[in-house]
């Protein structure tokens, strides 16, 4: 039978009730309950537009020997009477799909992500990692003709290393920062000392900038590649497989490091390096093309291609191009505050009810206004998380929010950026195409230099004070570990910054009742949204069309925002690599 595909509305109450769901979906098809059908929950999100939030289920309906394809379902099993009346024992109550299917052109066992789908009866999300490696089998591949270095090991360069590997490619991948067990220390000395290290924070070290936040997986960058097998690479590497159903799939900041040191036991395994504290400095060019890098101690490592996936926080690396006429161009972006509510009152702001029913995940939210001809939205919601310190430098302050994988911190956050446009920061244009940065790093400048000048104490102020522009005699509690305190950001802040901030919050806080209260505060300063610089590169080969063998990629280079879009951009240009050497 063609598969049948139903939507159906399911209450909080009836979400862990895998036989009331089996039963709504059947009747909402038409169709009698049967052990020989198969049902399948493909996809699930939340409606909250009612003041009855409810679940939203798309159930894929089809005879149990078929399979659901593309989807690492969740599977409904048959009702006890459905079993009986059938009289066969040897019905399936939870197979796992896809059994078996291997990908021969990409070389990777599916299997192993189907072992890792928990049993049908857990419909909720599981977001405990399972205790085996549940890493893809890559098939070793031989030493050849071919070097190809990348440099940066966040999701870009990761799934770079991936595919490269599967087009018979051994990748060098070069990392600047620790591994993600030794990121750790440098985290807590931000923390508790305020000590910045340069190449090891929230931005630089194994797993780029995503590892340690809130891990989103949700992309509308669907045209850009295939977003189902990025999940299932995450899946194969002990990812939940109900980031293959939810809507809006998270990681969480404690479940990411374990999947991102498999992912590079995969590379090693397959014959791939990984190195770390190997700071890329310089390009090596000869007669304008680039054939490798070196690195800080002087060491060069010569390439036929070059990936450059160093994220948005590498300026160094921006003003080495530049130093070495490389085009790069300046580029809009964003930049505000970070924004925290107790989560109490963001899930009564958006699920109308609080607390909320228990079945229910901490609420999210992405609103936006326009002002004075510019676009204020949320960026990167957490909930039920904290506010970070993601300095990358001695003397600025910058901020970003993570979330575990549970959700369940007292506070939820959110950036509530404005849009800037590089009319907006004309008395930058001396700095050519680094006009954008050197904006972004003035503002993180002055951030920290309204400080205490030695920690990374945030500035901060009451929502309501920070709209009528006064001083906040005291401040709510925060997760912000570092401290926060009271300051006029309303002066602090760039003008055409804090003048749309202070118009916007009145709007959302009337659209949305409750959010511009006494309880909110912001903090500043939100100002990595994106990569102020895009590097350019040619839309057929993908190589930079002044020097070719270098190939940017990913979130640094302007091609991506996230953790999905940077991994189908790595294995856009890994693709387009190994066309390239196995033409030459």
């Amino acid at each position: 039978m063609q598969p049948v595909l139903v939507d159906i509305k399911v209450d909080p109450d009836n979400i862990h009730k895998p036989q009331a769901i089996r039963k709504a979906a059947l009747k909402m098809a038409g169709m009698t309950d049967s052990p020989h059908l198969r049902v399948d929950v493909v996809r699930r999100s939340i409606d909250a537009r009612s003041r009855r939030p409810h679940f939203v289920l798309q159930v894929s309906i089809t005879h149990a020997a078929q399979e659901t394809a593309g989807q690492t379902a969740k599977q409904l099993p048959p009702s006890p009477a459905a079993s009986a009346s059938a009289n066969d024992s040897s019905a399936p109550t939870a197979p796992c799909p896809q059994t078996g299917s291997t990908d021969n052109r990409k070389g990777i066992t599916e299997t192993a992500a189907q072992q890792a789908t928990p049993p049908a009866s857990r419909l909720a999300a599981a977001h405990s990692l399972p205790e085996a490696a549940l890493h893809s089998a890559f098939r070793p591949v031989r030493p050849g003709p071919h070097r190809v270095v990348i440099v940066g090991s966040g999701p870009a360069g990761y799934f770079a290393a991936l595919t490269l590997l599967e087009h018979g490619i051994r990748p060098i991948v070069l990392e600047r920062g620790k591994d993600v067990n030794a990121r750790r220390k440098d985290l807590k000395k931000l923390y508790t000392e305020g000590l910045v290290n340069p190449h090891s924070n929230y931005c630089f070290g194994e797993g780029g900038a995503g590892t340690y936040s809130d891990g989103k997986l949700y992309t509308r960058a669907t045209k850009r590649g295939n977003v189902g097998r990025m999940l299932d690479l995450f899946i194969a590497h002990g990812a939940s497989p109900d980031i293959r159903v939810d809507a809006h799939p998270h990681l969480g900041s404690n479940m990411l490091p374990r999947i991102v040191r498999r992912m590079r036991e995969s590379i090693q395994e397959a014959g791939g390096e990984v190195h770390f504290d190997a700071h890329v400095t310089d390009l090596l060019q000869d007669g304008g093309r680039v054939t490798g890098v070196r690195l800080t101690g002087g060491e060069t490592i010569p390439a036929h291609a070059v990936i450059l996936a160093t994220g948005h926080s590498a300026r160094d690396i921006f003003h080495m191009l530049v130093r070495r006429n490389i085009p790069v161009e300046a580029k809009p972006f964003a930049l505000g505050v970070r924004i925290e509510h107790p989560q109490a009152l963001i899930d009564e702001i958006f699920y109308h009810h609080s607390p909320r029913h228990p079945n229910l995940p901490p609420a999210s939210y992405r609103i936006t206004a326009q002002v004075e001809d510019r676009g204020v939205f949320s960026f990167c919601m957490c909930p039920g998380g904290f506010v970070v310190p993601a300095s990358t430098a001695p003397g600025e302050l910058v901020l970003n929010g993570m979330s575990l994988a549970a959700r369940n911190a007292p506070f939820a956050n959110a950036g509530l950026v404005v849009e800037v446009r590089l009319e907006d920061i004309a008395e930058y244009a001396m700095h050519g195409p680094l006009a954008a940065l050197e904006y972004q790093a003035g503002v993180e400048r002055a951030m920290f230099a309204a400080g205490d000048g030695i920690t990374q104490q945030a500035p901060a102020q009451r929502v309501g004070d920070f709209v009528r522009g006064r001083v906040s005699a005291t401040l709510p509690g925060t997760s912000y570990i570092p401290g926060v305190y009271t300051a006029p950001l309303h002066e602090l802040l760039p003008q055409g910054i804090a003048s749309r901030l202070r118009k916007a919050l009145p709007l959302l806080g009337k659209k949305h009742k409750g959010y511009d209260s006494e309880e909110a505060k912001v903090l500043a300063v939100e100002s990595r949204t994106s990569s102020p610089v895009r590097i350019p590169r040619s839309p057929e080969t993908l190589e930079h069309p002044a020097a070719p063998g270098l190939f940017p990629c990913g979130e640094g280079a302007g091609y991506a925002g996230g953790i999905i879009s940077a991994a189908m951009d790595g294995e856009r240009v890994a693709s387009a690599v190994a066309a390239t050497l196995h033409r030459s």
